[in-house]
């Protein structure tokens, strides 16, 4: 329904007759507006004319009180009250119209959204490497916020050139000044917030799906002074679980788990036995700490759970078999996170660990994103350390720089030897007020998205400088 509904709202915000109704009733506005304010000057500097010639005039006769003089500075005064009536009726005429320009921009629902695309050189495709990189698009999407009759919506759609999905998309309400509630695809409260990063890559705590994770459910915060919290309850990933309406389940926008790696697959194949979330739990609880001006702390504690059903089992395989849609395990996962911030300076630090525990026999998990499937540990401890400096600028277009550096870490890799870690040392340049971009130099080790996977060993350290423009609307 969530999905149906931000289609819907698309669709509408996309077609001819919205978008030309509305930019054409407001350039009429406008151009009145315009002329009125010509109008406006015009009439503001014939008073000032008249009220100079008057100021002459009462020098130049000052002595000379004749009635001559005063029939003069009668019709002299007669004259400045009729440009001020008229100056009075246009300035009311012109707020009116105003008021009518800010209410025609400020629409119930606010619809704006991003374009992006990215330039990538890497060490680890040969094609890539010999063409000296490759400029590609990336995305567009549409974000829908606002809020009609005190019921909340916030929606965001994304279009790649192999995929389109939603990220997330939610109705909301505010119970009290404290208390929200929410229902449709939520966000999975854990750890730092909204993200446990700065850069564009993320973390590899997203690639395991404890970071910027998004599912279909009910979710209730409280947000204090001094405490925040959430509980969600997750009924499905935002596909709809093992028997989602879709046909293609790597299609989506944030790691979720899509099957088991049975014994004798590969860490990118299709999984054997495709598995889907349901009724899963989120907890996230923060306290925040008011050190001085524009410097603060947050610490928390976060934990979650997640069942697992399975779906039609892969052909050969008997023990999958066994367990067609059942219920086969469960993940536990929590952490612990910091967050200091003041102004310039913000530092994240948090530790997170997860333990997939399966009825059948495993090599690890498949995690669905981006058009393709991942393979992961059933058991990890995730480090993750980051700091970023933001230096506000004042030339040209540009408006400020964030510098950041950060690291993560996945070790105690069940059935695996070899660490993933990855660094990603960049900078975010703002310009022009809807311009933002990073730029990312990567270097990892077993690590999605840098040459590498996280269920595997023998991994080579592998270097990405990325460019990833975006124009925000």
């Amino acid at each position: 329904m969530s999905k149906g509904w931000v289609v819907a709202a698309s669709l509408l915000a996309t077609s001819p007759g919205f978008v030309s109704a509305a930019s054409q009733d407001e350039r009429s506005v406008k151009a009145e507006i315009e002329m009125l304010k010509e109008k406006l000057a015009e009439l503001e500097q014939r008073l000032a004319e008249q009220e100079q010639q008057k100021e002459k005039m009462h020098e130049r006769h000052q002595k000379m009180m004749t009635k001559k003089q005063h029939t003069g500075e009668q019709e002299s005064r007669q004259k400045g009250t009729a440009i001020r009536r008229a100056d009075s009726g246009i300035r009311a005429q012109l707020a009116e119209l105003e008021d009518q320009v800010e209410e025609n921009q400020n629409w119930p629902i606010k619809v704006h959204g991003a374009v992006r695309f990215q330039y990538e050189y890497n060490n680890y495709d040969s094609d890539n490497e010999n063409r000296a990189g490759d400029l590609d698009f990336d995305i567009f999407r549409l974000n829908f916020d606002g809020e009609i009759g005190g019921v909340i919506l916030s929606a965001e759609y994304r279009w790649f050139h192999y995929m389109d999905t939603v990220k997330y998309a939610w109705f909301g309400y505010d119970f009290t000044e404290n208390w929200q509630g929410q229902i449709g695809v939520v966000k999975v409260p854990f750890g730092n917030m909204p993200y446990n990063s700065h850069s564009y890559f993320f973390n590899s705590t997203f690639y395991v799906g404890l970071e910027d994770e998004h599912d279909n459910g009910l979710r209730l915060l409280y947000r204090g002074d001094q405490w925040h919290f959430d509980i969600a309850y997750h009924k499905s990933d935002e596909m709809g679980g093992i028997d989602g309406p879709v046909t293609d389940r790597t299609g989506r926008y944030n790691y979720d788990t899509a099957g088991i790696r049975l014994p004798g697959q590969g860490a990118y194949d299709e999984p054997g036995l495709p598995v889907g979330e349901s009724n899963s739990y989120a907890l996230r609880a923060a306290r925040l700490f008011n050190l001085g001006e524009d410097e603060s702390l947050e610490v928390g504690v976060s934990a979650q759970g997640n069942n697992f059903y399975s779906g039609t089992a892969a052909e050969g395989f008997t023990t999958a078999e066994d367990y067609e849609d059942q219920n086969v395990g469960n993940r536990f996962a929590w952490g612990v996170h910091g967050n200091y911030d003041n102004g310039p300076w913000n530092v994240q630090l948090q530790y997170a660990d997860y333990a997939y525990d399966m009825k059948l026999e495993n090599h690890g998990m498949f995690m669905g994103a981006y058009g393709y499937y991942d393979a992961i540990p059933t058991e990890a401890k995730i480090y993750t350390a980051n700091v970023a400096y933001t230096l506000p600028v004042d030339v040209g277009p540009f408006t400020s720089l964030t510098f950041y550096n950060d690291h993560s870490l996945i070790t105690d890799k069940v059935g695996y030897q070899d660490d993933t870690w990855m660094n990603v040392l960049g900078v975010a340049v703002a310009a022009g007020g809807g311009f933002y971009t990073y730029v990312d130099y990567v270097k990892a080790k077993n690590q999605p998205f840098i040459g590498g996977n996280i269920a595997t060993d023998g991994g080579e350290v592998n270097d990405r400088f990325n460019i990833n423009f975006g124009y925000y609307f």
